[in-house]
């Protein structure tokens, strides 16, 4: 049975360097969790047809952001259009129940207790710097509290986020979303 995988990407360029174009980023490195393995792996910019693999043999492409960010970055690296694998975007379905975005770093900090080790522009400067083992741990670890918020709010049916001067619970049926995932099948238009 297919099973989702958890993904977070990091580019060479930011948005102010690149005049807003997402096709001018590029990819520096790319973090996946596969559920189906249980093994976190990264992969370099010439290494994307390996991680194209994985996603495509997947149930579920899994990220938060990844409908605006990472998946339309990769698709300038994909032969078909990256957007019709099956997705679920975390930022999505939280802005659609709280009808604000919230950064990855606030859930994870009210639900988990944990933070992010750093941010996009760091990992940036990692790149540039040629610290390739730092940026791709730090890419590995916003996939791993990624997953952990994913697993959290699957497990409990609500994650926590904050609104001053406390916490807020917060209902998600992520539950249903993934299982619902894991029982689809999508037809790959390139014979991969």
């Amino acid at each position: 049975m297919l099973q989702p995988v958890v993904i977070d990407i990091e580019t060479k360029y930011s948005f102010r360097e690149v005049n807003n174009d997402y096709k001018k980023l590029k990819v520096s490195v790319v973090a996946a969790y596969d559920y189906a393995t249980k093994i976190i792996s990264t992969y370099l910019e010439s290494e994307l047809s390996e991680l194209f693999q994985l996603l495509e043999h997947s149930s579920l492409i899994i990220g938060y952001n990844i409908h605006h960010f990472d998946l339309v970055v990769l698709n300038e690296y994909y032969v078909g259009n990256i957007l019709e694998l099956p997705h679920f975007d975390l930022l999505d379905d939280i802005k659609n129940l709280l009808g604000k975005r919230l950064p990855l770093d606030d859930l994870v900090q009210a639900t988990l207790g944990k933070g992010k080790s750093g941010h996009g522009l760091h990992a940036i400067e990692l790149y540039r710097q040629g610290k390739i083992e730092e940026l791709s741990a730090y890419c590995k670890d916003d996939v791993i509290l990624t997953k952990e918020l994913l697993d959290y709010g699957v497990t409990n049916g609500y994650v926590y986020y904050p609104d001053i001067p406390r916490k807020k619970m917060l209902s998600v049926d992520w539950k249903r979303k993934i299982d619902v995932s894991q029982n689809s099948t999508h037809n790959l238009t390139l014979g991969f």
